[in-house]
């Protein structure tokens, strides 16, 4: 055996051990997702990412046509092996190779959300691994691949998706749930539950964050159907006239905690009382807006306060796809201004995938003169 060789690849597995380690710990459970659209029917998804450990050095990966892909399996064996149909545009974590949200040229959206201990893949077999692609690999499969959901949800019994890494006792990582959209207004949650059963649901919430399963979220909404916007009308509580402190009284009990369920409700309540939105602009806007809503403070991730890391948030990235155009924006932990990547400008026919970091990483802002 090739000594040098053997030592290269255990340096590579420990290398995505401690990637892995890092993207799917406990405090990387705190993505948010939100679905807006017009009056002309344009599809605006929008999300967080969160992880309060340390920077997930997530880049902006521009990827073309023919270009080949293989999904390395968890003992480094190759699986799946398949050559892009489109071009995508899309934001890493950890990896380079692990795409957690973006978009392709027609217009298909694909992100995954954290799923700790819900989400559980289909075991995985060494003796086959031809049809085989690891979890983290799936987002980027689904953009180079398709156009619409229903061609997602067509393929899906063509590959079988298993973990990325098994630990040193052998147990697999931490997975997760998919959403995936496409721009005529179809919108799926794909779930892998028990041991690889494949559950799909039409994402009529319009929200997705993470645990519990979709089923159980949607029926959660069942316990705030009192909560409404605006103000509540004054009344008489038997001797007291009671009146409203001032706007929201309407949905007091509206949870404000940072825990999925909660956020579900949150974002489902800020969706569901959206003004009417009659440009994708307004719908990108209103997004940001939202998703403000959902920027995690740092320092509310940790029991213990001597660990808090030096990151100026737990909410990484925000990003928000207009599909009816193909653009891309985003805004950073480091840097609150809203960058833009407009698909119809990029060269899809180029040979290699193009990568950068989504910020310098240092906190920023712009100087504004003010004239006498």
């Amino acid at each position: 055996m090739n000594t040098n060789r053997y030592k290269i690849e255990i340096m590579k597995k420990s290398l995505l051990a401690l990637l892995l380690t890092s993207a799917f710990s406990y405090h990387a459970s705190a993505c948010t997702g939100i679905t807006l659209s017009t009056t002309d029917n344009d599809q605006v998804q929008a999300r967080t990412i969160e992880w309060g450990h340390s920077d997930l050095n997530s880049k902006l990966v521009i990827s073309p046509r023919n270009h080949q892909y293989t999904s390395t399996m968890p003992d480094q064996q190759q699986g799946l092996t398949w050559k892009s149909q489109y071009g995508f545009a899309g934001i890493s974590v950890s990896d380079d190779r692990f795409i957690a949200e973006g978009i392709n040229e027609k217009g298909l959206t694909a992100g995954l959300f954290y799923f700790r201990n819900y989400g559980s893949l289909a075991k995985y077999d060494p003796k086959q691994t031809a049809n085989n692609i690891t979890d983290m690999d799936f987002v980027r499969w689904m953009l180079t691949q398709f156009e619409t959901v229903a061609e997602v949800e067509a393929a899906l019994d063509k590959i079988k998706i298993v973990t990325v890494y098994f630990d040193q006792q052998g147990n697999a990582s931490p997975t997760a749930h998919w959403r995936v959209s496409d721009k005529q207004g179809n919108s799926i949650v794909i779930e892998i539950m028990d041991h690889g059963k494949i559950n799909i649901h039409k994402n009529t919430a319009k929200v997705l964050t993470n645990s519990p399963d979709y089923n159980w979220q949607v029926t959660n909404l069942n316990n705030y159907i009192n909560l409404h916007p605006g103000i509540s009308p004054p009344q008489k509580i038997n001797g007291v006239e009671a009146q409203s402190f001032g706007v929201g009284s309407n949905f007091v009990g509206l949870p404000g905690d940072i825990s999925p369920p909660s956020r579900f409700v949150r974002a489902a309540f800020y969706v569901n009382t959206a003004p009417k939105l009659n440009t994708a602009e307004q719908a990108v806007s209103q997004a940001f807006h939202i998703l403000n809503n959902f920027d995690i403070p740092i320092g509310s991730e940790f029991n213990d306060k001597s660990h808090i890391p030096e990151l100026p948030s737990a909410t990484q990235w925000t990003s928000v796809i207009d599909q009816s155009h193909g653009l891309l924006f985003y805004k950073t932990m480091h840097d609150s201004t809203i960058k833009r990547v407009d698909l119809k400008q990029l060269d899809f026919t180029v040979k290699q995938e193009r990568k950068q970091k989504l910020d310098s990483g240092k906190f920023s802002y712009q100087e504004v003169g003010v004239s006498n």
